[in-house]
Formats: structure tokens, sequence, C-alpha cells
């Protein structure tokens, strides 16, 4: 399914985003409300470095980084439904 959505090119930058969003995470002066942010952005930095400028790669930037900080939540909801 992710793969009808993201060119699978790009799971690097999902893959990128999510490393940057955890070390951003354990960095005590980066407020947790900016940290989607800063994940979008360089998604879409990333994706338009990757294939181009066009509006398919900002959406595809949005999509990779939107499924980068899912991912994150994902994992991080199911360790607290399995320890809480």
């Amino acid at each position: 399914m992710i793969f009808e959505l993201i060119d699978p090119r790009l799971l690097i930058v999902v893959s990128a985003c999510w490393v940057i969003g955890f070390i951003l995470k354990k960095t005590p002066k980066i407020p947790d409300w900016s940290i989607v942010y800063i994940v979008l952005v360089l998604a879409v930095t990333l994706t338009v470095g990757l294939i181009g400028w066009s509006v398919e790669a900002l959406i595809q930037g949005i999509l990779a980084g939107a499924f980068a900080v899912f991912g994150h939540q994902a994992v991080k909801q199911a360790k607290n439904g399995v320890n809480g």
C-alpha cells in the first residue's frame, strides 16, 4: 500500500526523516511541537533533491514526512499500549 502512495525511491527519505525526528526529540532545546514541521521541511527538501522540483515532488515530500511521523507515532503508541 505504501508503494501506491510514495515513490519507492523515497523510502530512504522516510527513513532519514524518522532518524532525524528521533534525534530532534532527544535534543533539549528543540520544542516537541516544532519537530513535525522540521521533519516536513526536511522531507520536502530531500525529495526535491532526489527527484527534482515539481508539484508531485512537493506532494511526495509531504507524504514522506507524514509517513515518518505517523510511523514513529504508531510504534510509540503500540509500545505504550503493551506496557500500559
